[in-house]
C-alpha cells in the first residue's frame, strides 16, 4: 500500500489540474472574459458570411468583447439574430452603429460598434440594429458596383455611340491629311527655329612625325600635367580672334577640350622623339624626376589683316622638388589661305608641328 499512495496522489493531481483548465475554458467562453460583461441582442438585416461564434467585437477599433450567439430571426428567416458580450464599461448608446468588418483582405469578420447605453424598456433585452448593408460581402458589393456601372453605361448609350462615330470621323480626316500636318508642323519647326539639332563634325589635331633623336634622348623621367589655360580655352569650339562667329564653322568641334588636346598630342609628340624615354601618364606623375608644365596662352584664328592660325604656350620644367629647372615662351603662327574648318585644321596642324619639335628640343637639353 505504501507504494501504490504517490501514484494515486499524483494521479489525483493531475486530473485536478485538467477539471482546472476545463473549467477555466468553460468560464472564459461562457462569461467572455474577465469582469463584469452586458449581453445586447444584434439583428443584422441580411446575411452575415464567415461570423461565427466566438468572434470579436470591437468598439471603435478595440476589442471589448465577443459573439455569444448566432441563430435566425423567428419570424423573419431572412434576419440573423447575435448575441454580444461586452464590457459593461463600453459606452454603448441609443445612437450607436453596428457593423460586420473583415480584418484583412480576407480575414476573420468581427462584429463594429461605433457610438456609445442603449434606453431599453424594463425587463426587456436591449437590442441593436445593425445596418442593412452590414452582412453584405466584398463579392456582392464588386456585383452592385458593377451593376450600377453598367445601369449608367445603358442610360448613356446613345451618346457613347456618337462619342465613338466623333472620334472615328476625325481620325479618318487625319489619316487623310497626314501629308498637309507633316508640311504645316515642318513650317512651324522652321518659324520657331526647332528640328532636330544639326550633326556637329569633330576635328583632331595630328601629331607630328619623323621626331627621332638626332643624338640626345631624354636623361630622366618626365610627366606631362594637363595644361592650364584661361576659361575662354576651355573648350572644343574653334576660337577667333576678333571675337565672333564665322560661317562654316558652327558644326565645328575639336575632339576635346582644346588644353587636353594640346596634352594627348605633346605626349604623342614625345614618344614618336623616343618611345624608350616616353613621358608618364598622368596617373603617375609623381614617379616622375620632371613636369613640363604648359601654360596655353593662344589657339585661335586671327582674321585681321592677313588670316592665320596662332599657337603661344608658356613651358616650365620644374623637379620633384618644385624648383623651377628652365622655362620659355614659344609662340608661332601659320598663314591661312582661306577660313574654313579643313583648311583651318591643316594650318593648325603645321603650326602644332613646329611647336612640339621645338618644345622637345628644348626639353631634352634642359632635362
Amino acid at each position: 500500500m505504501e507504494t501504490r499512495a504517490p501514484y494515486v496522489l499524483i494521479g489525483s493531481f493531475v486530473l485536478a489540474a485538467i477539471l482546472a483548465v476545463f473549467g477555466f475554458v468553460y468560464w472564459l467562453n461562457n462569461t467572455a472574459g474577465i469582469g463584469p460583461r452586458t449581453n445586447y441582442q444584434v439583428q443584422f438585416q441580411g446575411p452575415v458570411p464567415g461570423l461565427l461564434v466566438g468572434a470579436g467585437v470591437l468598439f471603435n477599433g478595440i476589442r471589448v468583447g465577443e459573439v455569444t450567439q448566432l441563430g435566425l430571426a423567428p419570424d423573419n428567416p431572412r434576419f440573423v439574430n447575435a448575441t454580444i458580450s461586452v464590457a459593461t464599461a463600453t459606452p454603448v448608446r441609443s445612437d450607436t452603429k453596428v457593423g460586420l468588418e473583415f480584418q484583412g483582405l480576407t480575414g476573420v469578420p468581427v462584429v463594429t460598434l461605433e457610438g456609445g447605453l442603449i434606453i431599453a424598456k424594463s425587463g426587456e433585452p436591449l437590442t441593436l440594429i445593425a445596418d442593412a448593408s452590414a452582412g453584405q460581402s466584398m463579392t456582392q458589393a464588386a456585383r452592385d458596383a458593377l451593376r450600377r456601372v453598367d445601369t449608367v453605361l445603358q442610360d448613356n448609350s446613345g451618346p457613347l455611340k456618337d462619342t465613338m462615330a466623333n472620334l472615328k470621323t476625325f481620325s479618318d480626316g487625319l489619316a487623310r491629311n497626314t501629308g498637309k500636318i507633316d508640311g504645316i508642323l515642318a513650317g512651324l519647326e522652321k518659324m520657331t527655329g526647332g528640328g532636330a539639332p544639326a550633326q556637329k563634325v569633330t576635328y583632331d589635331l595630328r601629331t607630328p612625325q619623323n621626331l627621332g633623336p638626332a643624338g640626345k634622348t631624354l636623361s630622366a623621367s618626365l610627366a606631362i600635367p594637363e595644361p592650364t589655360a584661361v576659361a575662354m580655352l576651355q573648350t572644343q569650339r574653334m576660337l577667333f580672334a576678333p571675337v565672333g562667329d564665322r560661317p562654316g564653322f558652327a558644326d565645328f568641334l575639336w575632339a576635346d577640350s582644346i588644353p587636353k588636346l594640346v596634352q594627348a598630342r605633346l605626349i604623342d609628340s614625345f614618344e614618336n622623339y623616343d618611345i624608350a624615354h616616353a613621358p608618364l601618364r598622368a596617373s603617375d606623375l609623381g614617379q616622375a624626376d620632371y613636369q613640363l608644365l604648359i601654360d596655353i596662352r593662344s589657339f585661335r584664328i586671327v582674321t585681321e589683316g592677313e588670316a592665320r592660325v596662332e599657337i603661344g604656350l608658356s613651358a616650365r620644367i620644374v623637379d620633384k622638388n618644385g624648383k623651377v629647372v628652365a622655362s620659355r615662351l614659344i609662340d608661332t603662327s601659320e598663314k591661312l589661305d582661306k577660313v574654313e574648318p579643313a583648311a583651318s585644321v591643316a594650318a593648325f596642324d603645321a603650326a602644332f608641328a613646329r611647336i612640339a619639335k621645338e618644345l622637345i628640343g628644348w626639353t631634352v637639353q634642359a632635362v
